[in-house]
């Protein structure tokens, strides 16, 4: 028991520490996308990209946005050095967002979660991998509405692969099944809404997230995620209208809903979310 505690704990450090670099991603891959695609339009277009400095997950190192302040490495240490700078810049004094620190700490629970209940095992790592990108993902959502391929698509293959290789518990069949029901049933319901309103419901990535979940959890899965996912979705819609912060044309992605309800099924259970809503298993 000692022991799994303690390796549950040093997860959940590593999971600090990973935090800290999906902060960097959830800001950056967004704005190297936009750049990417900016450079493509140049070039279809016949003209010569503009020349830019380096903007990677790397390069420029982490700085304040404000002042432009390098961030030093006593600065980056997860949850700590916002606590020890009470969540400001040490040389502008600009607030940094609570944000920061809080996604460290569920990276962290989740990884520290995962190897407790599968220990260190390829099944733990794997859930603890899946964990960060379902993280990664809600939050780049949420900020821009978009889901990037870049994460979406390894999630899917990752989840095809490990039930291949049965490590996390899934067949293959029920693998396969659940990445194609989950794709082809939002797509269904994407068209259905577009012809009868003429509006796009969701976008593409919400497709490619589902069917990444269903290709970890398995097609008997897609009906209590969805459920969740929906019930969440409303439940944050309306309360956003009340309170007159939906953002402008009164969308709310879709993709941090389907991220919650993945990471509910991942510690409860997918089955378990049928209690959850009401409805029996």
């Amino acid at each position: 028991m000692t022991d799994s505690v303690f390796i549950a704990g040093f997860a959940g450090f590593f999971g600090l520490l990973i935090g800290s670099f999906l902060n960097v991603v959830i800001y950056r891959l967004p704005k190297m996308l936009e750049r990417q695609w900016e450079d493509e339009h140049a070039e279809f277009s016949g003209k010569e990209p503009d020349l830019k400095a380096p903007f990677n997950l790397m390069l420029p190192k982490s700085h304040c946005l404000k002042c432009g302040h390098q961030i030093r490495w006593y600065e980056n240490i997860p949850i700590l050095s916002y606590l020890f700078l009470k969540g400001k810049c040490s040389s502008c004094l600009t607030p940094i967002s609570i944000r920061y620190p809080l996604v460290e700490l569920l990276v962290g629970i989740l990884f520290a979660f995962c190897v407790w209940k599968w220990g260190f095992t390829a099944q733990g790592v794997a859930w603890c991998g899946f964990s960060a990108v379902i993280v990664a993902l809600a939050m780049i959502d949420w900020d821009t509405t978009l889901l990037p391929d870049n994460l979406t698509l390894p999630l899917l293959w990752a989840g095809l692969i490990l039930a291949a290789l049965g490590v996390t518990g899934v067949s293959l069949d029920a693998a396969v099944w659940g990445a194609v029901g989950g794709y082809l049933s939002l797509w269904v319901i994407y068209w259905v809404f577009k012809l009868i309103t003429g509006k796009e419901g969701m976008g593409y990535g919400d497709f490619k997230l589902f069917a990444a979940l269903g290709a970890w959890f398995g097609w008997q899965a897609l009906i209590p995620l969805i459920l969740l996912s929906s019930i969440a979705g409303a439940i944050v819609g309306i309360a956003l209208k009340y309170a007159s912060q939906l953002r402008e044309g009164a969308y709310v992605p879709f993709g941090p809903f389907l991220g919650i309800a993945g990471i509910t099924a991942m510690i409860f259970g997918a089955q378990s979310i049928l209690k959850l809503v009401g409805l029996n298993a």
